[in-house]
């Protein structure tokens, strides 16, 4: 069974399936392999043949992922019955054999999304709009598949379509039995979904899924919480003072993980500076004096590594808790600077105290950062305000 805790890149991102996953490695996920036995479960759960599937298979080679899932998804729709019904009982009989999980559940979730969505099935009343029951059954089967590969995908069309009928729905998957359903009210809501559509209302309405978060924020599972700890991140882009006051309300009345959860969703807000949110962590605006910042090698050659030294005084006659940041002035391909904020340390410094700090930075070409040569710069922010300056020169070979 897939479970998203097993392959996290990184609890900056969120918890995703791919994260883990190096890109080179990622293409390879739904291979020829994958999808024949992808082919024999669902062939023993209904008496149909699956050719475009079988076809897919000897597609697939050299194809990226993103492709590899829709040429799949798109045999299902050849193969599957032309009716969102009779496909999703073909589905939930393949639900019945253990194996049917993994990746090549996503191209699942595709092909039964655009059923669900292109149904038009008879049964609406009182109003209501025509295909609302493949509608509903359709975010339920996510709901299922989701225990064997995160629907956080597909389910954003659903949201898309009808916003208030989807958030209803997911609603009730907050007291599931399931942490990867409880999980998936959460991550498949998000603002801004690494790898997803996004859905322009949750971004115009923000306030539209803080009672998803509420119900799950005292969640048993670390998974669970984490999701809603990125979720109110993802809001601090747009909505701060939203993100804030629900952290406070959250704060008035902590259970013993709540702190952990509110400081990870406060993350962005926090390194920007913003003073409400330093606030609720217990940052206030202090006195201090930066003494001796400086970056060493002055000169460093890629791959490499640059430290910052630093005295930090607290100049008050009280003790002060700081939140000690270091900003680096990315040097950009055009020869302008980009900054980034990177977190360092919190401490109490005493009265007149001085505290040396001293922080290795590494430097190396990634896939999501690629360095160009050329002078960087160097600023502290101690709780959202900025201090000293250095500089060191970088060389990308």
């Amino acid at each position: 069974m897939w479970a998203p805790e097993d392959t996290a890149r990184s609890t900056e991102r969120g918890v995703g399936p791919w994260e883990a996953v190096a890109v080179g490695v990622m293409d390879e996920l739904i291979d020829a392999e994958a999808i024949a036995r992808f082919r024999g479960i669902l062939r023993g759960a209904s008496d149909r043949p699956f050719g475009a599937l079988e076809r897919a298979a000897d597609e697939v080679d050299g194809l990226k992922l993103r492709s590899r899932v829709d040429l799949v998804a798109d045999a299902l729709l050849v193969d599957l019955p032309p009716t969102y019904a009779d496909a999703a009982v073909v589905v939930r009989a393949a639900l019945r054999d253990p194996a049917f999980e993994g990746w090549t559940i996503w191209p699942v979730g595709e092909a039964m999304t655009s059923l669900a969505l292109a149904a038009d099935d008879g049964a609406a009343l009182d109003g209501a709009a025509r295909g609302s029951a493949a509608f509903d059954d359709g975010l339920a089967l996510m709901a299922d598949l989701t225990p064997r590969f995160s629907s956080e995908f597909a389910i954003r069309r659903f949201l898309s379509t009808d916003l208030d009928r989807a958030l209803g729905i997911i609603a009730g998957w907050t007291s599931h039995a399931d942490p990867h359903v409880r999980r998936l009210a959460s991550e498949g809501t998000r603002a801004y979904l690494p790898w997803a559509i996004r859905v322009k209302e949750i971004v115009d309405r923000p306030d539209c899924t803080i009672s998803v978060l509420d119900d799950l924020v005292r969640d048993t599972d670390e998974v669970v919480r984490r999701s809603v700890a990125n979720h109110l991140n993802d809001l601090s882009r747009h909505a701060p003072e939203l993100v804030v006051r629900t952290a406070a309300r959250w704060m008035a009345d902590p259970t013993p993980n709540t702190a952990r959860l509110v400081r990870h969703g406060l993350r962005t807000l926090i390194k920007r500076g913003d003073p409400a949110a330093l606030a609720l962590q217990g940052f206030a605006p202090v006195e201090i004096s930066v003494g001796g910042l400086r970056v060493e090698p002055a000169r460093v050659v890629l791959p490499g590594a640059a430290t910052l030294t630093f005295d930090l005084t607290n100049d008050a006659d009280t003790d002060a808790n700081v939140a000690v940041d270091y900003v680096i002035h990315f040097r950009k391909k055009n020869g302008g600077l980009a900054p980034k904020v990177f977190k360092l340390a919190t401490r109490t410094l005493a009265a007149g105290e001085t505290a040396t700090f001293a922080k290795r930075h590494a430097l190396h070409q990634m896939t999501t950062r690629v360095h160009y040569s050329g002078v960087h710069e160097v600023e502290l922010q101690i709780n959202g305000a900025r201090h000293g300056h250095a500089t060191f020169d970088v060389v990308a070979e």
